[in-house]
This record gives C-alpha cells, structure tokens and sequence, in this order.
C-alpha cells in the first residue's frame, strides 16, 4: 500500500486528487464516519455539492455560514467539500489545523476572473477606496482586501463603509451592480463573474413561467440583471432556502447552482422544485468544478489527510483581516450560521 500512496502523491499535482482504487463494495457513508471519530475530523459541504456528499457531512451551507464554522470548530482537521477558495478561508481561520480539499482542482470561474497582481495594479488606480471582495476569490486576493463579504451579507457589509469612502468591488460584476442598486453607493466594479450564474436562458425562464404560472421564481446575487429583474425574490442559497421553507408557494423555479434542490426537496418535501435551465442543452445548471469533489475522493482525502491546503504564513496573516473584518460585522448584524 505504501508503493500505490507514493504513486498516488506523485500523480496529486497532475490529477488534483488521490488516484487510489476504492473497492466499489466499500460502505463510504460508514467507512467516513469512523474516519471522522477517528481523526477528530469535521466535513464542511458547500450546498452545491452532490447530495451524498450533503447527506454525510457535519455542516452543510453557504460561505458565509462555512466560514462561521470553520472559526469556532474543535475539530483537528477539516475536511472541505466545496472549491478552493473555500479550503483556503478554512486555512486562514485555523493556520494550526490541518484542511484537506478532495480534490485541489475543484477550483472557481469566478475566482480565476481577478488574478491578484493585475487587480494590484487597478486598485493602485484608486488609493483612498476601501476595497470590499467577495469570498469568492482566492487567498492571495483576500491578501489585497480590506474587507470580504458573502452574498448572505453583502448588502450589510457595504452599508457598513462610511459613506464618504469610495468603495472598489470584486470580482463579481453582477453582485456588485445588484449591491449599487440596493445600497445606492456608486462602486467601482471589477469585471468578473461566475460561468454558473451567467448562462441562465432569459427565454426558457420565460417560458417555464408561463407552464407554471403558480411557481415563484428565485434567483441568486451572481446572476445577470436582466435574470434579477425577473425574480420575485433574490437571494443567497440560505437566504434562497429559508425563503422556499417560509413562502406558501408549493412550486419554485430556482436560478443557482441545481445543488441547492437536495436541501430544498428535505426541508419541503410536499413542494415543487425546477432548476431553471441555462442556455446551453442540459436540464439544469451544474458547477463542474464543484461535481469534481466525490464520496470516494472524500474518503480518499481523510484517509490520507491529503490533499492537503498549504499557505505561506504572510498570506495567512495579511489575508485573514479581511476575513475577521466581515465576521465582526456579521456578528454585530446578527448574521448567525
């Protein structure tokens, strides 16, 4: 076994992941509790992960409330199901644990969009502005970041700028315009976006409204405008799920990432949920770096505590402000995971 874990390591850099055979009869839901007792290990799952994943995982949420429980968790190790910069946030709030991501390639459209040393130089364009990222951003970024926000928090984060400073906003376009319009603060927006949240059909929308003219239609903050000023709610995938537990509707068309349907099919099992579909062919609109993650990657990576998220301590320390900046705020606006 030590000659296939050393070929599996070799090749972790080219595949992002272990490549170790998992025998198919395996029970994985068992065999990944033990492991979790075992090694004092907690799994945090971001909502668009598959629903088995879901199913087995200590805490599931958006990134706001990961972020919240990989603060205050007593675990040795943490176990990420979601992408990169997730793991990297987890990093950065215990430097002296051990994060593990089942696989490193699981990475973010939206986070690729705004490479650190090219935003440096846009934001030297702009000295006196606080600049206010979104989590969705890679740890070198957050190095770069006054602040960070979520979509669950945003709009509070903004409002807690005086409003005599200038505000940069990255990397998502889409979420920013949405906040200039909720906020009426005139940002500067940097021009990025999530590849999920873009290719939702305006069309098919429309058309799938008209066959169930009962169905609420929901959006999330990353999509377009002109797919926000169709939705009769927007918000974030809590703020989305909360509103599918509470609203007396029995039917949702729901624009985000299809993940987020498993925790709305068990919290409403009597209600209707319909992914609203992209412009391409499929039936509903998946994040494929997200579906890179899987049961036997996840056993794999708890098993061998690999792949393992290393930062230099500067980026640790430089990055984490941010990060601590927008839990205060949160904590004081009641933001609770």
């Amino acid at each position: 076994m030590a000659e296939v874990l050393f070929t599996a390591k070799k090749n972790l850099n080219k595949k992002g992941y272990l490549d170790i055979d998992v025998d198919p009869t395996m029970d994985l839901v068992e065999e990944i509790n033990k492991l979790k007792k075992e090694k004092n290990a907690i799994i945090l799952a971001h909502y668009y992960q598959e629903s088995e994943i879901q199913d087995v995982a200590d805490y599931i949420g958006d990134s706001l409330g990961l972020s919240q429980k990989a603060e205050s968790t007593e675990a040795d190790m943490i176990v990420f199901a979601g992408v990169h910069f997730m793991a990297e946030t987890a990093k950065m709030l215990n430097p002296t644990k051990k994060v593990v991501l089942p696989d490193l390639k699981a990475g973010c459209s939206l986070a690729d969009s705004c490479p650190a040393p090219i935003f440096k130089k846009f934001k030297e364009k702009y000295p006196d502005h606080v600049v206010v990222s979104y989590i969705n951003c890679t740890a070198e970024l957050k190095t770069l970041t006054d602040i960070c926000c979520t979509s669950s928090n945003a709009e509070a984060i903004i409002n807690s700028i005086p409003k005599d400073k200038g505000i940069i906003f990255a990397p998502d376009k889409n979420l920013g315009a949405y906040l200039v319009k909720k906020t009426g603060r005139d940002m500067i927006l940097w021009n990025g976006a999530c590849m999920v949240h873009e290719i939702f059909s305006h069309e098919k929308i429309t058309k799938l409204m008209v066959r169930h003219p009962e169905a609420k239609f929901i959006a999330h903050p990353e999509c377009e405008a002109h797919i926000l000023n169709m939705a009769h709610f927007i918000g974030s995938t809590t703020q989305l799920l909360k509103y599918t537990q509470n609203d007396p509707s029995d039917t949702f068309i729901v624009a985000t990432e299809s993940g987020i349907l498993h925790q709305m099919e068990l919290a409403s099992p009597h209600k209707t949920f319909i992914p609203a579909p992209p412009t391409n062919n499929c039936a509903c609109n998946d994040c494929p770096h997200m579906k890179r993650n899987t049961m036997e990657k996840l056993y794999l990576s708890m098993k061998y505590e690999l792949p393992e998220i290393i930062l230099e301590d500067w980026v640790i320390e430089k990055g984490r402000k941010c990060i601590d900046a927008m839990l205060e705020v949160s904590a004081k606006a009641g933001f609770k995971a």
